[in-house]
């Protein structure tokens, strides 16, 4: 239930009471601090030039707590274009806190730099443009732009233009010969992936790094723009990332700008942002890697703080657009009895594989199998991604179609378009495709032997498990179809549409494969050569993926065994689901409805009489290049209602509900693949929420009854955690509300997992019981999935390595009922030991808020008076709008010797159901003495509440609850101080750049309390000064 019901209960003890009424009063105490608000309404605090923003634009309180510097800058824009409004005063603000820390120097000589954090839709590309004119008016009329793609080229033409700079050029380098330095002033456009072309033809500028820095001269100070700038995370990683760090270093004196409202999603991908100043000489990190340590370590207290004393210095600004009147919610999807037959059927025939090729292996004396399981089990997590999804276009079909009967228009997000299987089937019909084909990325092949003279030392291929996708940041050295004269034929089926040059490992999520949005195919056909036994090493790169087969005698047994996998495989095949991208544009009518923005060339449509047939997206006045961008004129148009989007159109395409375009209609943009970072998922989500819109987008998520596929939400649900803390100072800030409770992998979801694999294999005894349904015995499950494995000196044990990301993509693999056992058995364990570390304090809660009444502060002393008790005239006023039954001041059995203790209860959301009368309730409970506490209670009496009430708000001002319950106490009497049950608290509140003294406060709090958690809190002063720090108890 959403709403509350109240009730009041007032307890007058009768009988002193038990110790356990004392322990219980700390158990209260430890919940005294609440989670903050996430948000407050955000307006320049210290410029005060420029019209207000057209929509309500939002700062986490967090950061809203602490001010940004004093501004000594004076700007050059014109007059009328601040009048006009062509800039609104946040865009301005940014604009002149960019170009005052530009003139500071940092110690190591070089410029420091300034990270717009601001979020998607709130305009950063004017306020770059802005930053871009400024510098321009200063005489430097010079600046280089990177963005992710070239087609941005023209909106960056368009801000500078609505900003009325439209004398400023923008020369695109892609257009632009390695040679030629013709263009002598204006904007030089490129792409990250830019950065690292080379010339094959060699000459003066043969990369185009080099021609860059020529062109901008040595002691260049113009500005340089890294714009969606998380695309360069990961610098010492990636060619890309290093030759940002290249550029950055190469020119000292630019005036750098980091533009992406995910431009930190994790403290390790702020390696590139050189130019902040938070390591390096002069800060208390000495490098990089330093910083990283003493943030990672302090947990996401220390992460909060990082954004908050960039805010302090002057180096960054983030606000978002309000995300008032934009809903959010969870549809859970349940599968039909066929499908539940097709997923049982391929769980089970992938574990007969695996025990096949386990027994294949074991037969041919393999020694090295890292590569082999490797490539198995990559392939095992890309497959069963593919029936989660599939499993889910049937219920977001129907969704769809009503909220367009509603009026509304829809926007489907999805990460892969399995083009490359499409493609590798074309090959296979010699270009003809009269069919819709399955996405699915696995193949399951056998590769034929042709020998002229068959020897059983011959190596044949028993069998092959075709694999996806060529390595993330690399290219195939090998093009389509070609020809491996000493070992056979390499097929590879390659999505050239896809740029994945410099894109990087997300180790923390996926497997390489995983992340790349190309659905490669890679056939290996061996033959026999006259100089020898062929190995898969003999015809295939380092770099390339192989089908992964077995090469060993030909025996009646081994073919066997092929035979019979193969069989059940071609029965599996007719089963499968179709490509799920096409499935949908068939679904809503075809491509004449829907405007499809991805990275694909081609597709497979459905013709007027029924036939089916491939055709490509270019059109006869529009190139392959600029179809996107044209599709999103016919949706914006209202032409088409219905758009789909992949991560190809994720960055710069706004497709919200503007006020300017035709199609007004509201936005319900629905996630049918969760992206896999949260890099990618405020980009698409950013796509329907921007300014200047007439209604807010309604966000859906999609989700199967599938347990492992909880699995894609926990790493987008992770990386929002971390991208809100560091982006916006709170991690609640871009955290999805409802995705917050599949966020598994954290120190709670390994130890969870460590219980469970101990507990199935008889280590241990569960504090947990397992789920009703739990299929008794899991142990042949977790061998089927390779969790558990056969040692020959131990026995049965967990696989090395097993993380909480190869435990949630193996249980893909299980039959469907034993996954939802498995992953219910997990997830019990997990909310177990939250619930254990909160009880005992250890609990690491973020920024949490002081909420009490009164809060006077020492100017000259860190000490916080807090008075957290309730008075009865407010207690009274909550009783007034109470309604039914069960409300009411109460009155206990017990009694203590001083006076008539009082509480006052409020219970909690959900815990009052109609079906629950009788049963314990839930309540928030307000006490004279503490205000707002946790406890469970129950009906009580009802008038004696005001003098009681009173009594011991009065007595516990300055009175322990020992002296009220038992009329003295033993630590007073001993000569000690003792705060139990005071309504005044004193805490020590270290506040400001905390940062600087970052090093220093962990050491000396580590040593005193042998914990690494730093509590941040955030309170209002009596004088409403708000405050963010670090706190702790009088020592």
């Amino acid at each position: 239930m959403n709403y509350i019901t109240h009730i009041l209960l007032l307890q007058a003890q009768r009988n002193q009471a038990p110790a356990e009424e004392e322990v219980e009063e700390e158990e209260e105490e430890t919940e005294e601090l609440g989670h903050v608000d996430t948000y407050a309404d955000y307006k320049p605090s210290k410029s005060t030039i420029g019209i207000n923003h057209p929509d309500i634009v939002v700062e986490t309180n967090t950061l809203s707590s602490v001010p940004p510097p004093d501004i000594t800058y004076h700007l050059s824009i014109p007059e009328s274009t601040i009048k006009q409004g062509l800039l609104s005063a946040l865009q301005l603000e940014a604009i002149i806190y960019a170009c005052q820390q530009h003139e500071v120097i940092l110690q190591n000589n070089q410029r420091a730099g300034f990270l717009i954090g601001d979020g998607a839709g709130v305009g950063k590309g004017r306020t770059v443009a802005g930053i871009i004119l400024e510098n321009n008016l200063k005489g430097r009329k010079k600046a280089l732009w990177f963005s992710v793609s070239n087609d941005l080229k023209y909106d960056a033409e368009r801000d500078l233009k609505d900003i009325d700079a439209p004398t400023i050029p923008v020369h695109a380098l892609n257009k632009i010969k390695y040679g030629d330095t013709a263009t002598s002033e204006g904007v030089l456009f490129a792409t990250y992936s830019a950065l690292i072309g080379e010339s094959q033809a060699g000459g003066q500028h043969r990369t185009r790094l080099k021609q860059i820095l020529d062109w901008c001269k040595p002691g260049f100070d113009g500005v340089i723009v890294f714009d969606e700038c998380h695309k360069a995370k990961n610098a010492t990683s990636t060619k890309m990332g290093k030759a940002v760090l290249d550029l950055q270093n190469k020119l000292p004196l630019a005036r750098v700008v980091y533009a992406s409202a995910t431009g930190a999603s994790e403290p390790k991908n702020m390696i590139y942002m050189s130019r902040l100043g938070i390591w390096g000489d002069g800060t208390p990190f000495k490098t990089f890697d330093d910083f990283l340590h003493a943030i990672e370590k302090r947990g996401v207290g220390a992460m909060e703080i990082v954004a908050m004393d960039m805010k302090v210095s002057g180096m960054y600004i983030a606000r978002q657009l309000s995300f008032s009147g934009v809903s959010f919610r969870i549809e859970e999807i349940g599968l039909d009895d066929d499908f539940k037959l097709v997923y049982n059927k391929a769980a089970k025939l992938w574990a007969e594989a695996l025990a096949v090729f386990m027994r294949a292996a074991d037969e041919l004396g393999l020694v090295s199998r890292k590569s082999l399981w490797g490539q198995f089990w990559s392939s095992h997590q890309r497959f069963f991604k593919y029936l989660c999804i599939a499993a889910k276009v049937r219920c977001l079909v129907e969704l769809a179609k009503k909220e367009l009967e509603a009026g509304k228009c829809i926007v489907i997000g999805l990460q892969s378009t399995g083009e490359a299987r499409t493609r590798e089937v074309l090959d296979e019909n010699d270009g003809h495709l009269d069919r819709f084909v399955s996405a699915s990325p696995v193949q399951f092949l056998s590769c034929t032997v042709h020998s002229t003279e068959p020897q059983p030392e011959d190596g044949n291929v028993l069998l092959c498990f075709c694999s996806l996708g060529k390595p993330r940041g690399r290219q195939s050295k090998f093009p389509k179809h070609t020809m491996v004269e000493a070992g056979g034929v390499i097929n590879i089926s390659d999505d050239s549409s896809t740029d994945t040059e410099g894109m990087d490992t997300d180790s923390n999520s996926s497997p390489d494969s995983l992340l790349d949005n190309s659905d490669d195919v890679i056939f290996v056909q061996h033959t026999s050569c006259h100089t020898g036994t062929v190995t898969v090493a003999d015809v295939t790169p380092a770099n390339v993926p192989v089908c992964l087969g077995f090469f060993g005698l030909s025996t009646a047994r081994i073919e066997e065994m092929k035979q019979s996998l193969l069989n059940k495989i071609a029965d599996l095949g007719k089963e499968l689901p179709l490509n799920t991208l096409d499935e949908l544009i068939d679904k809503f009518g075809g491509p004449e409805k829907v405007s499809e923005m991805t990275g694909r060339k081609g597709r497979v449509v459905r013709r007027l009489d029924g036939s089916v047939r491939y055709e490509s997206r270019a059109e006869q006045s529009h190139t392959i290049d600029h179809i996107n961008l044209k599709e999103k004129d016919r949706f914006m148009s209202g032409e088409k209602l219905v758009a789909i989007i992949s991560e190809a159109a994720s960055s710069g395409i706004s497709l919200q509900a503007d006020k300017r375009v035709k199609n007004q209609c509201r936005r319900v943009h629905m996630t049918l693949e969760l992206p896999w970072s949260a890099d990618r998922a405020i980009q698409q989500f950013g796509r329907t929420h921007r300014s200047n819109q007439v209604t807010a987008p309604e966000y859906i998520f999609l989700i199967s009854e599938l347990a492992g596929e909880r699995r894609f939400a926990s790493i987008v649900a992770k990386r929002l955690e971390s991208l809100g803390a560091l982006t916006h100072g709170d991690r609640r800030a871009t955290e999805s509300r409802d995705l917050s409770k599949y966020n598994f992998e954290n120190k709670y979801g390994t130890k969870a997992l460590d219980k469970i694999t101990k507990a199935i294999l008889g280590h241990i005894e569960s504090k947990v019981p397992p789920p009703k349904g739990y299929p008794g015995d899991m142990k042949k499950g977790m061998m089927d999935v390779g969790i558990f494995c056969k040692e020959p000196r131990f026995g049965l044990s967990t696989e090395k390595d097993c993380s909480i990301t190869k435990f949630l993509n193996r249980i893909l693999g299980l039959e469907v009922h034993k996954q939802n056992s498995l992953f219910q058995y997990f997830t019990d364990n997990f909310d177990y030991l939250i619930e254990k570390d909160k009880k005992e304090g250890k609990y690491d809660m973020g920024i949490l808020g002081m909420d009490f009444k009164t809060h006077t502060q020492n100017t000259t002393d860190p000490i916080i008076s807090v008075d957290r008790g309730m008075p009865w005239k407010e207690a009274f006023e909550k009783a007034q709008n109470l309604k039914g039954l069960d409300e009411g001041f109460y009155l206990s059995h017990k009694v203590s010797l001083a006076n008539v203790p009082s509480m006052f209860a409020d219970t909690l959301p959900g815990s009052l159901e109609p079906d629950t009368a009788g049963e314990k309730r839930a309540a928030f409970i307000f006490s004279p003495s503490l205000g707002q506490g946790i406890k469970r209670n129950f009906e009580v009496s009802s008038d004696e509440a005001k003098d009681s009430w009173e009594s011991q708000f009065n007595f516990s001002f300055g009175k322990c609850c020992h002296a009220n319950w038992n009329g003295k106490c033993k630590k007073i009497e001993e000569g000690q101080e003792c705060l139990q049950g005071m309504r005044l608290r004193q805490y020590h509140m270290l506040c400001g750049a905390l940062l600087r003294v970052w090093k220093r406060v962990a050491d000396v709090v580590a040593d005193i309390t042998s914990s690494s958690i730093l509590q941040i809190v955030r309170l209002k002063t009596k004088n409403s000064n708000k405050q963010v720090g670090e706190y702790r108890t009088p020592i």
